[in-house]
């Protein structure tokens, strides 16, 4: 099943993306039972948003053997390396990548994203991973390369809004699809030049592990999205730029690149 986050004149839904092209509109969140409003909008009428608003993104760095290579900043970790992106970071597809003012160094990052289910995940062993997952969506780590080697750190390099597209929707059953999460195919094309090309089967540490081991750190709750690390060939992007991640069994999700948005909240006066 494919669930959206959709836009429409009605206002904000979630929805269930038939094989027809309709968008089949569902009363509240889509967790546990999904009933449905009678409401169906073809997907060409509707802008599809980040599929879902996790309340964090708990992301994983160097977790592919060649990506580790590509950045020469040492070996690969022995336990998962964890860090965080911020929910304002989150944008959806066809939204705008926007490079902060004076950078010239922004990377993509394409990724597998898991979307947590009903149940969240607390201290949970890694057999018990699948029951807490509700689905698969596609992400872009992006990441401001000269602040990330700067900080020491990754939380501003990583957490500029705009930094964490996510889309176009969550596949709920990637099994029925014939898909194992285990070993998809995942890439990144920059202007349709393709940069990264890798599988999720080269993962040094797999998505059970991962989010055993995160949940023994931090509650992950409904809906809060897990990245699991990105394969080699990244590389920088600029205004006027399209970047296209894929993921076998889960489409692709296509972001421009734009400049920065110096809008303040403190224009104006405050009523």
């Amino acid at each position: 099943m494919r669930i959206v986050r959709f836009a429409s004149p009605s206002g904000m839904s979630f929805g269930v993306l038939d094989g027809d092209g309709q968008v089949a509109q569902i009363e509240g969140h889509p967790f546990g039972t999904i009933s449905f409003t009678g409401q169906r909008f073809p997907q060409a009428d509707v802008r599809l948003l980040s599929p879902i608003l996790p309340s964090k993104v708990v992301c994983v760095g160097k977790n592919y053997a060649e990506h580790v290579k590509e950045m020469n900043t040492g070996d690969a970790p022995e336990r998962p390396l964890l860090f965080l992106k911020p929910s304002t970071s989150v944008i959806g597809p066809g939204d705008a990548i926007r490079i902060p003012a004076g950078s010239t160094n922004v990377h993509h990052e394409v990724e597998l994203a898991v979307v947590i289910g009903a149940r969240g995940a607390r201290s949970i062993a890694p057999e018990q991973v699948p029951a807490s997952v509700f689905g698969y969506t596609i992400a872009n780590d992006v990441t401001e390369r000269d602040m990330q080697k700067s900080d020491g750190q990754w939380t501003r390099a990583k957490g500029f809004d705009s930094f964490c597209p996510l889309g176009p929707w969550i596949e709920t059953d990637l099994g029925g699809l014939g898909k194992d999460p285990a070993d998809l195919a995942i890439t990144c094309t920059v202007d349709g030049e393709l940069r990264q090309s890798g599988r999720t089967s080269q993962l040094l540490f797999d998505v059970a592990t991962l989010v055993s081991y995160i949940s023994q750190v931090m509650t992950l709750l409904p809906g809060d999205v897990v990245l699991t690390g990105t394969p080699a060939g990244v590389g920088p992007i600029r205004p006027g730029q399209r970047v296209e991640c894929a993921i076998e069994g889960l489409g692709s999700l296509t972001n421009g690149v734009s400049g920065a948005d110096t809008t303040s909240t403190a224009a104006g006066s405050a009523r």
